[in-house]
């Protein structure tokens, strides 16, 4: 077989396009994938906080997510790399009469698709979080088996097993072209070189709709920055990623976890949006987050802060992924728009990927890309995003 020769190429090293790699790999495919950026996880997924949830308000992100637990969770055991995986679960506290009927009606969705997920009364949540603010507040939902993990180690142990199963990556390597003949992909064209394969997998995640326009395809993703920020390490507080959903001007919900090494890992959803690739932290950001965590929580208050940053969500209309195999150019699979969740989902979607590639789909793969199609009208939106 040539050098330049792969069964399928997959443009993007990050949150999705390694796990894609590695399960195509798995499928005895050999595989190259391509990334501009210097190194694995040098986009998006390098700033996200770590959060695994399947605690969705959508069956498809539900059962992705699922395998993504599975895999997260049982990594150390079945091939020894410690990837910061803890085991915290999710809690999503109510304070209103709206969110509490808001996460009553989803549990019925949440468990008919196997979430383990139930509602807490006020006493156990303050038993879950001790500490907890209990003013008003009416109890909440909390899914034991979601948790968090280090995106650096779970990424770097997602790239290593890539690569021992065969994989090839290029860095520094821009796509230039998405080549096709008679209605088929061909391979691509980079910065650097040709290489080609009957299969081309779009995860390109901030460049995603460049990339797919490369295919004569539209890939609604956009660019919506996001703040985080890390605290010093301090004695265990509590175990959950804490997720508060009430809306204040000039944000939505903001969620924070303790993790592996005792940091409080912590981020806010702005609003409106804030659109554009800017990564310049702002000055708004900590006092904003840091005032309604420490009202959820007093006992934070007195933790210092290490550094804070600014990432990107690669967001669609409606807050879901899309994931399907373009009928024009046949050979051509977007995996985009993750919408912030690309870390989470990154591991199911990729075994998904996998699937369609070799036509083997499993139970639920079709209602799943029904859902995540990019041929849907894209109106409503994620209700636990």
């Amino acid at each position: 077989m040539k050098a330049n020769t792969f069964d399928a190429i997959v443009i993007g090293s990050g949150s999705v396009g390694v796990p894609a790699a590695m399960s195509l790999a798995e499928k005895k495919l050999k595989v190259l994938v391509v990334d501009s950026l210097a190194s694995t996880g040098q986009g998006s997924n390098k700033a996200a906080i770590g959060g695994v949830r399947a605690t969705h308000s959508d069956g498809a992100k539900i059962r992705l997510s699922l395998r993504s637990l599975e895999i997260f969770s049982t990594w150390k055991e079945k091939y020894g790399d410690d990837i910061g995986w803890r085991k915290g679960g999710y809690l999503f506290p109510a304070y209103t009469e709206s969110d509490e009927r808001l996460m009553r009606d989803l549990l019925k969705i949440q468990k008919s698709f196997g979430l383990n997920i139930d509602w807490l009364a006020p006493a156990d949540i303050k038993r879950v979080v001790p500490g907890i603010n209990p003013e008003n507040l009416r109890g909440g939902t909390f899914s034991p088996d979601d948790g968090n993990a280090s995106t650096l180690l779970s990424t770097t142990a997602f790239h290593r097993r890539a690569r021992e199963l065969g994989v090839e990556f290029r860095y520094r390597e821009s796509v230039t072209a998405v080549t096709a003949e008679k209605g088929k992909v061909k391979g691509v064209a980079t910065s650097r070189g040709k290489y080609s394969a009957p299969l081309v997998v779009n995860a390109a995640g901030m460049n995603a709709k460049e990339i797919a326009a490369m295919a004569r395809l539209d890939a609604p993703v956009s660019p919506d920055s996001h703040e985080a920020g890390i605290t010093e390490p301090v004695a265990r507080l509590f175990d959950p990623m804490v997720v508060d959903i009430r809306e204040e001007a000039g944000s939505k919900n903001y969620y924070f976890c303790q993790n592996s090494e005792g940091q409080i890992v912590f981020c806010i959803t702005p609003h409106p949006p804030a659109w554009g690739s800017d990564r310049a932290p702002t000055s708004w950001f900590l006092p904003t987050v840091s005032r309604r965590m420490i009202n959820l929580l007093p006992r934070l208050g007195a933790i210092k802060v290490r550094r804070v940053w600014r990432g990107l969500y690669p967001m669609t209309p409606d807050g879901f992924p899309i994931v399907e195999a373009a009928a024009e150019p046949e050979g051509f699979i977007q995996a985009v728009g993750m919408c912030g969740q690309g870390f989470m989902l990154g591991p199911g979607v990729g075994e998904l990927v996998a699937r369609m590639a070799a036509g083997s789909p499993a139970a639920g793969d079709k209602d799943v890309l029904k859902s995540f199609s990019g041929k849907r009208s894209f109106t409503g939106m994620e209700k636990f995003k």
